[in-house]
């Protein structure tokens, strides 16, 4: 039976940068992901290419795909990634330089996936009838639209499968679902069609469980000592065959862990009910079967598929006001109580947390992320105060001068952080999520000069 080697070097815009070349090297690989997506990123890639029209997509992927291309080039390995953002031509021109650069333009054929973004037709849509209400509040698009950063609709494998057949070893896309970068290589090996629902659901499965990198293999565990170590973490691979079934494994030699538990707590990352949505087709992800094979080797069975949604979901981000934080270390005996000595003090200098829309204070190390674990204080707290408001000036003014002064108007025991300085208002970027009609959205493949409809 034919066998397809997925091997996923990223969960994240900032993940690991040896992670690519260590998936090419450590042993025999078919296609090569590389996730760099998240919903904010859409906004501050938007922000970036507006100063700078060349820009809009992730820099860090060239220097991931210089270390990476010539040897994928040489042994036939295909990348796949979404490294597009917002500028997936912009991100092609510096791929195809890259490739020139390294003296392999005539082994490189780059394909784009291209109709994800919406923001440029966000009125069109409005004024032809779709809404993009907020699916948590019921609130419509139209109230907050001139504070709209970027719109980007989460769209399938089918326009990647078209430039594989089209023979492009490097895809680059925009907003694609995080699976979908691991399901179009299986489609396109495979043959599995459009409507396929258990196959395609077997590989949305797949996808979801590399998509994060090595919160699959042993990263982020809750049985965290189980782990023997985390040095040079093996990133994932699924080892897939046709009928569906498929490995999560990584390279040997490599650290981390791969069990039962550890992919069963990606499984259910990010999900609601089992029945997993995505452009491509609706997952059962409660029909999964989990077995230990061998050593960091876990076998996946019994993915069930239903028709795909009938509508789209869109990532929308907006400007919701700014924000400000500042952090002074307390240490020494008594450290709490001089702590929230200092949380008066500056509070008072502040005009108090009633003068912003948003206010609040934390001791890091003893109560920020949960209640104190100790019966006895800690012999230091990193005070952490922070601010929400609409208006900028405000904060740049009245909150942010009023940090570093506590460090001698104070308590004894008291720095701030070096490296901090003064704070900063910045902007508040928030989430609007939204569906869309299928027809609202068409897929694009461009390679060399074709430009073709999906």
């Amino acid at each position: 039976m034919k066998r397809l080697v997925i091997a996923n070097c990223g969960g994240f815009w900032g993940d690991d940068p040896t992670a690519p070349r260590r998936q090419v090297e450590g042993g025999p690989i078919d296609y090569l992901v590389m996730d760099y997506l998240a919903e904010v990123t859409m906004a501050l890639l938007q922000k970036q290419r507006a100063r700078q029209p060349g820009t809009g997509y992730p820099a860090d992927f060239l220097s991931h795909l210089r270390d990476v291309l010539p040897a994928c080039v040489q042994r036939g390995i295909r990348i796949i990634t979404n490294a597009g953002g917002v500028n997936p031509l912009g991100c092609r021109a510096a791929v195809n330089a890259l490739a020139n650069d390294l003296g392999i333009a005539d082994r490189v054929k780059v394909g784009i996936v291209l109709g994800d973004d919406l923001y440029g037709s966000l009125d069109t849509l409005l004024s032809s009838g779709e809404p993009l209400v907020n699916m948590d509040t019921g609130q419509a698009l139209s109230e907050i639209r001139a504070k709209v950063l970027s719109a980007n609709a989460y769209i399938g494998a089918a326009g990647i499968v078209n430039a594989l057949e089209r023979g492009a070893n490097v895809i680059i896309t925009g907003r694609v679902a995080d699976a979908a970068v691991a399901l179009a290589p299986m489609m396109h090996e495979f043959g599995w069609s459009q409507t396929d629902w258990d196959h395609l659901a077997a590989g949305i499965v797949a996808g979801h469980i590399i998509e994060c990198g090595t919160q699959c293999t042993g990263g982020n565990f809750t049985d965290w000592p189980l782990v023997k170590t985390y040095r040079r973490m093996g990133f994932p691979l699924v080892e897939v065959e046709e009928d569906g079934s498929f490995v999560v494994t990584k390279h040997p030699n490599t650290g981390g862990l791969v069990s039962v538990h550890t992919v069963a707590e990606q499984i259910v990352y990010e999900i609601g009910p089992p029945a997993y949505l995505t452009p491509d087709v609706v997952a059962r992800f409660d029909s999964v079967t989990l077995e230990q094979e061998g050593p960091d080797r876990v076998r996946v069975t019994g993915a069930r598929g239903e028709p795909a949604p009938a509508k789209l979901k869109v990532s929308i981000s907006y400007h919701a006001g700014w924000r400000a934080f500042g952090r002074l270390l307390v240490s020494g005996p008594e450290a709490l109580a001089k702590a929230n000595k200092v949380a008066e003090a500056f509070w008072d200098c502040a005009g108090g947390r009633s003068a912003y829309d948003q206010a609040l204070h934390q001791f890091i190390g003893w109560n920020a992320c949960h209640a104190p674990l100790a019966a006895c204080e800690p012999g230091e707290v990193l005070v952490q105060f922070a601010v929400r408001d609409s208006d900028e000036r405000k904060i740049n003014t009245r909150f942010a001068p009023q940090i570093v002064p506590r460090v001698l108007g104070t308590v004894p025991g008291i720095t701030y952080i070096a490296d901090q300085g003064r704070p900063r208002a910045s902007e508040v970027v928030a989430f609007w999520p939204a569906l869309v009609s299928r027809d609202a959205v068409t897929q694009r493949v461009i390679i060399g000069d074709e430009d073709i409809a999906i």
